[in-house]
């Protein structure tokens, strides 16, 4: 079965995943610095959430292009990235409203890290179903990367209880990891 569809449906579920985080930026309700300044905790967990689904959508779109086909089990694999990422939404209002708590920030950081999974596993079921000479396969390799992203994400789990600084830090340094663009499959797809 072709791609198109589910690159279609992807981008649009993304698109609407943003657009629920924007709509959770609420206006202050006065007209001082100091009335701006209180959202300060809320505009900086949208920034963080647009910024991973960003990532999530940039590398989606480069694993599509280095496909030819999917199936069944690809579509499934594709739909349970999209439901970690639809929580985006919750975990980032719930977040920005409690600042850096521990209950929020645990529950935003197994989002993370689910998606992060499911986002493996996607990838995985894609490369099965490529024929042997796939660029995709030949792209991704052993996927160091994404396998010490999902390491960091079960560190920033578990530090979510202990040192929430600690886990929002190592949140925030993937991410900035992950904005350095993952040239592998332009440069297979080049070649």
């Amino acid at each position: 079965m072709g791609k198109g569809r589910i690159e279609a449906f992807s981008d649009g579920v993304i698109a609407i995943i943003i657009t629920i985080m924007v709509l959770e930026l609420v206006p202050p309700h006065g007209s001082t610095l100091e009335d701006l300044q209180a959202l300060t905790p809320v505009f900086l967990a949208y920034v963080l959430s647009f910024v991973n689904v960003g990532i999530y959508w940039s590398n989606h779109h480069h694993l599509f292009q280095a496909v030819r086909v999917v199936d069944g089990r690809v579509l499934w694999a594709n739909l349970f990235l999209l439901f970690w990422l639809s929580l985006f939404p919750f975990t980032t209002a719930w977040m920005g409203e409690a600042g850096v708590a521990t209950l929020p920030l645990a529950a935003y950081s197994l989002v993370l890290l689910l998606a992060s999974i499911a986002y493996y596993v996607l990838e995985r079921q894609l490369i099965r179903i490529q024929p042997d000479d796939a660029l995709l396969a030949q792209a991704v390799g052993s996927e160091r990367k994404g396998l010490a992203s999902t390491a960091a994400y079960v560190v920033a789990v578990l530090a979510s209880v202990v040192a929430p600084a600690v886990s929002l830090a190592i949140i925030v340094a993937i991410a900035m990891w992950w904005l350095v663009p993952d040239r592998r499959i332009e440069r297979a797809i080049g070649r």
